[in-house]
């Protein structure tokens, strides 16, 4: 009876942490002046495919916490407190790419660093290399406003003008990640404890 009340607790806890996560990353997003790039969400889609069971659900926080973040941004926008549109075209190719680096956060060993920095490097290299080929390909504009070629010239000089957020994006995630694992292991290690002192 006791076990089955301490595992009732311990599953609340657990949502409500990933419950605060999601929060974080939505309320990030909203912060004006940040680094563009620099964005916890690649970071969320990592951990969530390496800590949580369920795979399902795995793949339901990061896209929760996109779709909250950028309501929160859209509310902005048309209140005029903020410059940057919440829905924007290409969104639903994004959440794809988000859900796909949940994917990578599967192979990912929670209890080993190397594990946890090896797949954050993966995770931002499969999203600056497939979002961008995402924009050349489907006609993103340049810094003149005018559509990438459809050239290998054009490919390139896509890639080249997203170094810049390339950048961001390794940094973010690096150490968003080195939070939410952190975190989780200092709550696992809580929760241990917990559960020794209960038996």
């Amino acid at each position: 009876m006791h076990r089955n009340i301490y595992t009732m607790k311990n599953n609340k806890s657990t949502f409500l942490v990933f419950g605060l996560l999601i929060l974080a990353c939505s309320l990030y997003r909203v912060w004006d002046g940040r680094p563009f790039g620099f964005a916890p969400q690649i970071a969320m889609a990592l951990f969530a495919g390496s800590v949580i069971k369920d795979k399902k659900i795995s793949f339901l926080f990061p896209i929760l916490s996109m779709l909250v973040s950028d309501a929160l941004y859209q509310l902005l926008y048309v209140q005029g407190l903020s410059t940057i549109k919440g829905f924007y075209n290409g969104q639903l190719e994004n959440y794809l790419l988000i859900a796909l680096v949940t994917v990578i956060g599967f192979g990912i060993n929670k209890n080993k660093i190397v594990h946890i920095v090896a797949g954050s490097l993966a995770g931002a290299v499969f999203y600056f290399i497939a979002s961008n080929f995402l924009t050349w390909i489907g006609g993103g504009l340049d810094i003149n406003n005018q559509p990438y070629p459809k050239t290998w010239e054009g490919l390139t000089a896509c890639f080249t003008a997203a170094l810049p957020f390339f950048k961001w994006s390794i940094y973010s995630t690096l150490i968003f990640n080195a939070i939410f694992f952190g975190c989780y292991y200092l709550y696992s290690r809580y929760s241990v404890k917990l559960q020794r002192q209960a038996a």
